[in-house]
């Protein structure tokens, strides 16, 4: 699972489609948790950041409701009735420098190999309106390879 700190605008189509659907498990996973239910996903370190806010379930909906409103401007006609509400989520959570330029990365390398033509995608780094850039490494949670 790969939810993204950038902003869903810097994906490709392949890539936007992949956050919708992982997006949509882990938003399930944190609803099962809330009510005390077990679902696979919710140990997943990604959505450690999620879990650390003051309401799970609205930050996700949240984030859901940023890659909706991208699939809207590309003209994709995502399943809108899979949002929850996330008008409840107030504010930002913070993401370190480091994370966003390890995903900056991870993803410029990806679209190298997958859509080369999509590179102009990356241009600005631009963060998903959930998040707040702060300083700081890699974030504690990310699994980077060895």
């Amino acid at each position: 699972m790969r939810l993204w700190s950038l902003h869903p605008s810097m994906l490709d189509t392949q890539g936007l489609i992949a956050l919708w659907r992982e997006g949509l498990g882990a938003q399930k996973a944190l609803v099962y948790l809330e009510q005390g239910m077990k679902l696979g996903y919710q140990n997943h370190p990604q959505l450690q950041r999620f879990k650390d806010s003051d309401d799970p379930v609205a930050a996700m909906s949240k984030y859901m409701r940023g890659i909706y409103d991208e699939s809207l401007a590309r003209g994709y006609k995502f399943n809108a009735t899979l949002l929850l509400n996330g008008e409840s989520f107030e504010g930002t959570i913070p993401v370190t420098s480091g994370q966003v330029e390890y995903e900056y990365d991870w993803l410029s390398e990806k679209l190298t190999r997958r859509a080369p033509h999509e590179l102009r995608r990356l241009d600005t780094v631009i963060l998903h309106p959930l998040f707040h850039e702060v300083d700081g490494d890699i974030e504690a949670w990310e699994k980077t390879p060895t």
